[in-house]
């Protein structure tokens, strides 16, 4: 596999703990598959409808580079957990307390907003296979409840076994839908040229289908599930880059497909989707009409799958990286090393305590409108969260924090830095559009 970092040095040096692979495998993959499905959510699926729907194939290209963008940085996670046996919070804290007072507010605000929306998205599928049965509200709760107690009671190798099946029916509907609707492939490879569409405010549309594909503190989550998959020191980083490679390759296909769905089964026929996750509920009553029930009905699994994944990916992801930050600042951070890379059940009661931050107060939100100025803050923490990771990544990983031989490369260095640009941009853009008169 090529060198993202554009270093050359020999992979395979045995200097973490446990056994050390001669050469990558598939047989290792697993956390890719983890952060692929997580990354991937309800969100991202309407975004790619609606650019289809809206352009047809002319900003595949589009796609494509957001697959590359977070490729860079989720090798970079994974390249300094593995190349300084310490944790991305813990790289981040020795950045200054600036970073701590982020990432806790940040966690405490995104935690209980994106708890609601991740509930509310898995159940919407589900109220729409089983009408009549349950409320949206009651099924959300459900959702979170199975999420709460999936992810306390089970250790990351039944985490990791779960989310993998998941990820195949994500799979097998998106490339089902992508075949149905017979793509035009000549336009299809049409869009692989880089052209902006001529209308207004096209440009930044395009940045934002870039900056959407598949991740936002999942990526950061990244480093924390190689080692929980017991990948510790610099022999395994061939097997994490190739595992990040499936990851993206993964998530480009999921959404390349729901271009096609968007570019043929709505922009010839000139529909327009709904904002937000009701889309999906709404290209479901779609595609029951134009090819029966059966696709419809299928469409909806692969719906919940990429909602639910999503729901307890994070759930023990970002759990992980709050369990890690406490620890941090007890100064518990070798204890919580060596904890992560034993694969073993996580039972921190910080661990625990956020899974139920997640959990229950976010269920206050399914029977009410959301409040106002929280999802003002949580927009804007939310935005400002990937040109942070973007740029703290360059900091550390050309600083004399990591190895000399595992600092970045020319082409590491670009990428990174254009990630953070992109993000940068539209970080400027979300907080611009929010309706701050409204806010005092």
């Amino acid at each position: 596999m090529a060198d993202t970092t554009g270093n050359t040095q020999d992979l395979g040096a045995k200097d973490g703990p446990g056994p050390q692979p001669r050469r990558s495998s598939w047989r290792y993959i697993g956390p890719g598959i983890v952060v692929a499905a997580t990354g991937v959510g309800a969100g991202d699926l309407v975004a790619t409808l609606i650019a289809g729907s809206n352009f047809g194939y002319t900003l595949l290209w589009a796609a494509v580079v957001g697959c590359l963008v977070k490729i860079s940085l989720a090798e970079a996670c994974g390249r300094w957990h593995l190349s300084t046996g310490r944790t991305l919070f813990d790289g981040w804290a020795s950045l200054g307390s600036w970073t701590t007072w982020f990432f806790a507010v940040y966690a405490v605000i995104w935690g209980f907003v994106y708890g609601a929306a991740a509930m509310s998205s898995s159940a919407l599928p589900l109220q729409a296979l089983f009408p009549g049965v349950m409320d949206l509200e009651y099924w959300g709760i459900a959702c979170g409840l199975v999420g709460l107690v999936f992810v306390w009671f089970n250790k990351y190798a039944v985490f990791e076994k779960v989310m993998t099946v998941l990820v195949g029916v994500m799979f097998v509907v998106t490339v089902y839908l992508a075949f149905r609707v017979t793509p035009n492939l000549g336009d299809a490879f049409a869009g692989l040229l880089p052209v902006v569409p001529d209308e207004k405010d096209s440009v930044l549309n395009t940045l934002g289908l870039i900056g959407g594909v598949g991740g936002t503190i999942t990526l950061a989550a990244y480093g924390y599930w190689v080692n929980a998959k017991g990948w510790t020191g610099s022999g395994w980083m061939k097997v994490m880059r190739l595992d990040n490679r499936v990851a993206y390759l993964t998530t480009g296909i999921f959404v390349v497909a729901m271009l096609f769905v968007g570019a043929e089964l709505l922009h010839s026929a000139n529909i327009a989707l709904s904002g937000g996750d009701q889309g999906l509920v709404q290209l479901g009553d779609i595609l029951d009409d134009r090819y029966g029930t059966t696709t419809g009905t299928l469409f909806l699994v692969g719906f919940f799958a990429a909602s639910f994944t999503s729901l307890i990916g994070v759930w023990h992801g970002v759990s992980l990286m709050f369990a890690d930050f406490l620890a941090r600042r007890r100064g518990e951070r070798q204890a919580r090393a060596d904890e992560l890379a034993s694969g073993r059940r996580e039972r921190s009661w910080t661990f625990r305590a956020y899974l139920l931050w997640l959990t229950f107060p976010p269920m206050i939100l399914l029977f009410q409108d959301e409040p106002f100025r929280l999802i003002i803050i949580y927009g804007v923490l939310g935005a400002a969260f990937m040109p942070f990771l973007a740029l703290t990544l360059l900091w550390l990983l050309n600083s004399s924090r990591t190895p000399r031989e595992w600092r970045n490369g020319h082409l590491s260095n670009g990428m990174l830095a254009a990630a953070g640009l992109l993000f940068l941009v539209l970080a400027v853009k979300q907080i611009w559009d929010q309706p701050w008169s409204e806010f005092f």
